[in-house]
């Protein structure tokens, strides 16, 4: 199975802290955005996108926000939703 994303990885000028440009483009297929869990904490700021959610397990979609940041913990259940444009993420795990 393809990824429904693009990641560009990056290292944080003058250290050694690395973090990941995530891209998902406004066509993904919906049937892409799965229920998923991650091995570790994240930290995921939005940088571009209109109309996208980010829902949770037991909770309600939240609508992203360009600009803000959002904690994902370390195997907790969640999920995108589509949103009218490409939807660009930068991603710091264990943060």
């Amino acid at each position: 199975m393809t990824r429904p994303y693009i990641d560009t990885e990056y290292t944080q000028h003058g250290t050694e802290r690395k973090y990941v440009i995530r891209t998902f483009l406004r066509d993904v297929d919906e049937q892409e955005l799965v229920w998923h869990r991650d091995d570790s904490n994240r930290t995921v700021h939005v940088l571009r996108g209109s109309g996208w959610k980010l829902q949770k397990d037991d909770e309600l979609p939240l609508d992203l926000e360009t600009g803000k940041d959002y904690y994902i913990l370390k195997d907790q259940y969640h999920r995108l939703l589509k949103g009218e444009e490409d939807l660009v993420l930068r991603i710091e795990n264990g943060t």
